[in-house]
């Protein structure tokens, strides 16, 4: 017979349930308390570290009269220049350390580790943990010393001293010196290291010496235009870290989170960042060396791929910043509860970069139909810019002629960019041997092969989507299929790495004067190169090394057209448009300035602020 549920058992159950969960909570709370106590140790260990490193420095000091500290006295007046915007700003009667800076990534990241990391996102992080000897100022675009206290040139151009300030330590306590200097360009220049974009850069460089602990040498190997910016923006990588993986190179270069430096934030575990974390997140260095400390608290990055779900999550103010796309950008200005609670900047940057579609010349080793120079001139024509701009952006871009700014003495203003023109596309694609053999509507070539081919595109921007659906309208009025290839992030950087497409969407940042050596240089087009589209024109090629080589800047910027002429013929990319930067702040963040670097986001040292009785998050 079935035992009936008693009372009794009711009060049974109701006893091992409360039981149960008081040893859950009891256990929550024990695990918290390691915690805690596993974050204490942890600076304990740290403070006794430093105290140790305080004791060595002073013994080891002695009599000579080296200073512990940034040698600059913390007197307003000895505020290094590198400084003087970020101490403007704590200078405001609102000004109080402490919040976060939430923002939102739109993709995963693949790694954080530098040299080994390609992306944007992975550069933005790193830019807040990594230093280097110099930083331009971005009202003057001038150099100002950042590790470095001040450098000086020989007369001929080739030797670069370097003066690093005293008393700096990398985030673990370490100090970094010369031999760090000298380290991270050996690292970068080690072919075992996965790092040949960089190797590029840095092939003019012929050594890098340690003079002293303070004082550090470049020797070029021959006359260079931008030796200052190459050297003094070299990331300096603590030895003592990135040292023991020269022993086992895979290991680095497969690595995932590896990332440790000098610069105001840090990781809290700078080996423990795997991308399944789905953020990133970096916290006050306390060992900061500058004289002015951040003013945020923590950094935080969240992935949030769809664009729909970011909007969201900044409208529940759980992000701080919007990058809205021109579509929703004016419809949300038209939302009179989001304006009245955040800031919203439209801005063209003179280092905005540009987009552009890039057609593969060669896969699998063989030339692709792209690799016809009359081929690649009928897409341009037959992408009709204008209209993209105008219904598409609504406005908020401008045409792109080539990978130099509109804004940059490397741009020859006589070259205007290539109208929608059917008809010559037409043309073009005829004498390079397509024609309409068995009236469908579709070229075929000599082979009877149509002409399809797919386009590969970032799946998750929605821009980018509608253009391509735009293109495949366009292209098939003159006979060509497109056949759209939306993708996941990190499968077309496989993609680009294997050359393993028949043409990209993608963009590239910019700059004030860019080397395009590693995009359009014949010798760039080597696996993880980024000239990934293996375009190769000895014309161009002889005349991009020798603007590089040029030191006088009245006699490179003709070199610099000239090369821009060659790409405006051989179009390697339809160059698409350079866009506006639309975005929305929160009201709460302070000191926005829109420089003539772009908007002072990312700057370091950090000039954003959030007054105090606006803050919202504790540490």
């Amino acid at each position: 017979m079935a035992r009936r549920f008693t009372v009794k058992d009711f009060f049974l159950f109701l006893f091992l349930s409360l039981l149960l969960i008081l040893i859950l909570l009891a256990m929550y709370m024990v695990d918290r308390q390691w915690l805690k106590l596993a974050e204490m140790e942890r600076t304990l260990t740290e403070q006794a570290q430093d105290l140790r490193g305080l004791r060595d420095l002073i013994r080891s000091t002695g009599s000579s009269g080296l200073t512990i500290a940034p040698t600059e006295s913390r007197g307003t007046a000895n505020i290094p220049p590198a400084f003087r915007r970020a101490y403007t700003a704590t200078q405001q009667p609102d000004y109080r350390p402490g919040d976060w800076l939430v923002q939102a990534f739109g993709t995963g990241l693949k790694t954080l580790t530098p040299l080994v990391s390609t992306d944007a996102y992975a550069a933005e992080v790193q830019g807040y943990v990594l230093e280097t000897l110099l930083t331009r100022n971005p009202e003057t675009l001038e150099w100002e010393g950042l590790l470095a206290r001040d450098w000086e040139v020989s007369e001929d151009g080739l030797t670069f001293r370097f003066r690093l300030r005293k008393g700096i330590t990398f985030s673990d306590g370490e100090p970094l010196t010369a031999e760090d200097v000298a380290f991270s360009f050996a690292f970068i220049m080690n072919p075992a290291i996965a790092a040949p974009r960089e190797r590029a850069y840095y092939e003019k460089i012929e050594r890098v010496t340690a003079l002293g602990p303070y004082q550090v040498e470049f020797k070029f190997k021959e006359p260079y235009f931008n030796s200052l910016a190459l050297a003094g923006g070299l990331t300096i990588l603590p030895q003592h870290f990135y040292g023991p993986y020269l022993e086992q190179p895979e290991s680095f270069n497969q690595s995932k989170g590896l990332l440790l430096g000098s610069g105001p934030y840090r990781l809290q575990d700078p080996k423990g960042w795997t991308p399944d974390q789905g953020l990133v997140e970096l916290e006050r260095n306390p060992r900061y060396w500058g004289p002015v400390q951040p003013s945020f608290d923590k950094l935080l990055w969240k992935v949030i791929a769809n664009d729909s779900a970011r909007l969201t999550t900044f409208r529940n103010g759980d992000i701080d910043i919007y990058g809205a796309r021109p579509l929703e950008y004016h419809r949300l200005l038209e939302d009179q509860a989001l304006v009245e609670r955040t800031q919203h900047l439209e801005y063209m940057s003179p280092t905005a970069g540009y987009s552009y579609v890039a057609w593969n010349q060669e896969r699998d080793g063989k030339p692709t139909r792209f690799a016809d120079q009359r081929v690649r001139q009928a897409m341009t024509f037959l992408t009709d810019r204008a209209s993209i701009i105008e219904q598409i952006m609504l406005g908020y871009a401008e045409p792109a002629v080539s990978p130099f700014s509109p804004r940059s003495p490397q741009h020859d203003p006589t070259l205007t960019p290539r109208p929608f023109d059917l008809a010559k596309a037409k043309t073009l694609l005829k004498q390079a041997g397509y024609a309409d053999r068995d009236g469908d509507g579709v070229l075929e070539d000599a082979n009877q092969q149509p002409f399809r081919f797919e386009l590969v595109f970032f799946q998750d921007a929605d821009d980018t989507r509608r253009l391509v659906l735009f293109l495949k309208d366009l292209y098939a009025r003159a006979g060509i299929l497109l056949e759209p290839k939306p993708t996941e992030w990190s499968v077309m950087l496989d993609r680009i790495n294997k050359k393993n497409f028949d043409a990209i969407a993608l963009g590239w940042t910019s700059g004030v004067e860019i080397d395009i050596y590693q995009m359009f240089h014949s010798s760039q087009a080597i696996p993880g190169g980024d000239n990934f589209i293996s375009y190769r024109n000895p014309e161009l090629d002889a005349l991009i090394e020798k603007a590089r080589a040029t030191v006088d800047e009245g006699e490179r910027m003709p070199l610099w057209q000239a090369c821009e002429h060659i790409l405006y013929e051989d179009q390697p990319y339809t160059f698409l448009m350079r866009r506006k930067s639309l975005l929305f702040v929160d009201q709460r963040m302070r000191n926005l300035e829109v420089t003539r670097l772009g908007l002072n986001l990312g700057a370091t040292p950090v000039e954003w602020y959030v007054p105090e009785p606006e803050q919202k998050y504790t540490y």
